[in-house]
C-alpha cells in the first residue's frame, strides 16, 4: 500500500493507492508518514490542481470494488458537472431508475473516493445538503468552491 497525504483547505486527505491505481481517499483525524509511489503523487497533483481553482475533473487510475449498481452510480456521479449540483431524485432519473433513490443514496455513500468521484454534488430533493462521510461542513466548502472556479457564482440546483 502507498499513501500520499495532502494539506488541503478542508483538512489533510490521505490518498491511497496500489502500483496501479487510486482505490481510497479520505480525511482520517490520524495518520502516519507518507509512503508515496507515482500514482498517489498524481493524484496529489490532480488535487492541489482542483483545491486552486484549475481542475475540475479527475483522470489519475482509479479503482472501487462494488456491485455492479454500485459502479454505475459511481460512474454516472463523474457526469456531473462541478458547480451544478443534483438531487438524488434527478440523479435516479438519470439513471432510468426514478423508484432507486434510496439504493442511489447507499451507493453513494459507499464511495471511496471523494470529491474524485464527487459523491458531494448530490444533494438531498429539498436542496439540503445531506449525507457526506467527510462531514457537511467539507460538502458545502466543495460546493462553494466549485460554483467559484466554474464562475456561477452560487451553485445551480438541478431538479
Amino acid at each position: 500500500m502507498f499513501f500520499s497525504i495532502l494539506e488541503s483547505p478542508i483538512g489533510h486527505m490521505i490518498i491511497k493507492a496500489t502500483e496501479q491505481e487510486v482505490y481510497s481517499i479520505n480525511f482520517p483525524e490520524h495518520f502516519s508518514d507518507e509512503s508515496p509511489n507515482e500514482i498517489s503523487e498524481l493524484a496529489k497533483k490532480q488535487f492541489i490542481e482542483y483545491f486552486e481553482g484549475k481542475r475540475n475533473d479527475f483522470d489519475f487510475p482509479m479503482l472501487q470494488t462494488g456491485t455492479d449498481f454500485q459502479k454505475k452510480v459511481w460512474l454516472e456521479l463523474r457526469k456531473i458537472d462541478a458547480g451544478k449540483p443534483i438531487t438524488y431524485a434527478a440523479l435516479a432519473k438519470r439513471m432510468k431508475n426514478p423508484l432507486a433513490i434510496r439504493a442511489i443514496a447507499s451507493a453513494n455513500g459507499k464511495n471511496n473516493l471523494m470529491i474524485a468521484v464527487p459523491c458531494h454534488r448530490v444533494i438531498g430533493s429539498n436542496g439540503e445538503l445531506v449525507g457526506f462521510s467527510a462531514g457537511l461542513w467539507r460538502k458545502k466548502w466543495l460546493l462553494e468552491h466549485e460554483a467559484r472556479i466554474t464562475s456561477i457564482g452560487q451553485s445551480t440546483l438541478i431538479l
